[in-house]
């Protein structure tokens, strides 16, 4: 509890210092240049990558495709990840935008390994980026010994030189030859971080919803008992509040289109708009919540039974800390957590 109520001393008081035109001109384009990242550099790095194949300098894209080739397992095979890039100072103003704060409720013991189910997805996922794939929160320093990596989707570590973007800071596909190498492979003190809801989660994201998809989710919990790893949650409140979002109802042709594209592609295309230049989130606190563990207990092939049993005790285990820490964060007590 001491601890709690210290990072929400940081969160009022941090939100009460005035901020200089300076720092906040660094927040904002630290922010932008996050957002950009999100939603054009794959893109960007695709165009690149093929239109040096047709100009003189052709050598230098056959060169790398022949080593992204070679390289191809890298990223399922626990990344390359450097301090380097999770100690940029740009995510230190990209936390201070907000602000995002990381609150530790129980210890996480080093000799044993960790599946973190992250809630709710929201648009881009700001505090799990945030908290889980940078050392601006201060995992590292809150919970010594464990090593953490943010598992997103696969098909992006498939994109040249994105894929090297995002390896240094740490991030691996959220495929299962991946997770099995992280949780088997790599030693303990292993804390790998899924956003269990995923896109389909994301189109339900707007300000006010309080809604995760991880009801007919199981796959992380079977992973889980496979490996003996415990279980997680954790919640991030305010995530939903970054953006305004159309969303289309059930059976409409916009939800149709975009569950059309979510197949094709992995993700889902979300109709959003922000607080300024469509794009920028709003100035809303993110306070991310890690939970205390589940202990599971290691099963190479799980029973369905198991993995219900301990699906219940995961969703239990969410709503329990959803609705204790809800009006420390920020929201009514009236607020409930839709669990689809």
């Amino acid at each position: 509890m001491d601890i709690i109520v210290k990072h929400l001393q940081e969160v009022v008081a941090g939100m009460t210092k005035e901020k200089t035109q300076w720092k906040e001109f660094l927040e904002t384009i630290s922010v932008l240049q996050w957002v950009l990242t999100f939603l054009l550099l794959a893109l960007f790095c695709i165009i690149l990558m093929v239109y040096l194949l047709f100009t003189s300098l052709w050598p230098l894209s056959t060169l790398y495709f022949m080593w992204m080739v070679m390289d191809w397992e890298t990223p399922e095979r626990g990344g390359r990840r450097t301090a380097f890039v999770r100690k940029w100072r740009v995510w230190e103003q990209l936390r201070d935008f907000f602000p995002i704060k990381l609150v530790k409720t129980a210890e996480l013991s080093p000799n044993k390994n960790y599946i973190l189910g992250c809630h709710p997805h929201g648009i881009m996922s700001a505090g799990a980026f945030t908290c889980f794939s940078t050392e601006s929160c201060g995992f590292t320093d809150m919970f010594p010994g464990m090593r953490c990596t943010l598992a997103i989707l696969a098909g992006l570590f498939r994109v040249p030189l994105f894929r090297e973007y995002i390896m240094g800071a740490g991030l691996c596909p959220v495929s299962k030859p991946s997770l099995v190498h992280l949780l088997s492979k790599s030693g303990k003190g292993n804390a790998v971080v899924i956003v269990i809801g995923g896109a389909a989660e994301s189109l339900s994201s707007s300000p006010g919803a309080n809604t995760v998809v991880v009801r007919h989710r199981k796959g992380f919990v079977r992973m889980a008992l496979e490996f003996g790893a415990d279980l997680v949650p954790v919640y991030s409140f305010g995530e939903n509040e970054l953006f305004q979002q159309v969303i289309f109802s059930d059976g409409s042709l916009g939800r149709r289109l975009q569950d059309l594209f979510k197949k094709i592609v992995g993700f889902a295309p979300c109709l959003f708009v922000g607080e300024r230049l469509a794009v920028m989130p709003y100035r809303t606190p993110i306070t991310t919540v890690v939970g205390s563990p589940i202990s599971v207990p290691k099963c190479v092939t799980p029973t369905e039974e198991e993995v219900d049993h301990y699906h219940k005790l995961y969703m239990d285990a969410l709503s329990k800390l959803f609705h204790e820490h809800k009006v420390s964060c920020g929201l009514p007590e009236s607020h409930k957590l839709r669990i689809i």
